[in-house]
């Protein structure tokens, strides 16, 4: 089967954004996937959003399998050009476990170092982000803010893209600049 990673592309936005949407409700339920699905479209309204690294793979019929969406970032209005949010993720459920998200952020983050970021912010599972070279934000003095009710401080992570580069980014994680995560 080939597989072909891309940076988001005119044609494949629609399918990118139902694929993101039946992910997560079939992983966790119905307004999970609205959610996920407004908070694609609120980023790519904003000026955080980075079509280069908004990055799909396409199967060999051009169907949209995988998708990693990398924003610009920042912690109490610093380090917007230097910090990079990684989210969502997602693989077609009937997919996973074949290495898509692997092979999609591994890409990403490449692409991110590339371009000058040197850092990437995810919340989420630990086990999903540690084999990616992430680890507990917090103990980089990056902490979640009172809008952020993680099930353990653990779930915000953080991986640098430039050795040395965490030394000097630090602050609280704060999302109340989209909506669709402070509703």
């Amino acid at each position: 089967m080939t597989r072909t990673i891309l940076s988001m592309t005119p044609r494949h936005r629609q399918a990118a954004l139902d694929m993101v949407e039946q992910v997560f409700t079939e992983h966790e339920n119905a307004a999970e996937g609205a959610l996920v699905r407004h908070l694609v479209e609120e980023i790519r309204s904003k000026k955080y959003h980075l079509p280069e690294l908004e990055l799909i793979m396409v199967d060999e019929a051009d169907e949209v399998i995988g998708y990693a969406m990398f924003s610009r970032f920042h912690l109490e209005g610093r380090y917007e050009d230097e910090l990079l949010l990684l989210s969502p993720v997602a693989v077609k459920t009937e997919l996973q476990r074949q290495h898509i998200s692997r092979d999609l952020l591994e890409y990403g983050l490449q692409k991110a170092a590339d371009l000058g970021y040197k850092a990437v912010i995810v919340e989420g599972n630990p086990l999903n982000y540690r084999s990616r070279g992430f680890v507990t934000a917090a103990h980089h003095r990056i902490i979640p803010g009172p809008n952020l009710h993680l099930p353990h401080i653990d779930c915000l992570m953080v991986r640098e893209l430039q050795e040395g580069t965490l030394e000097d980014i630090y602050g609280m994680v704060d999302y109340s600049f989209y909506n669709t995560l402070c509703e």
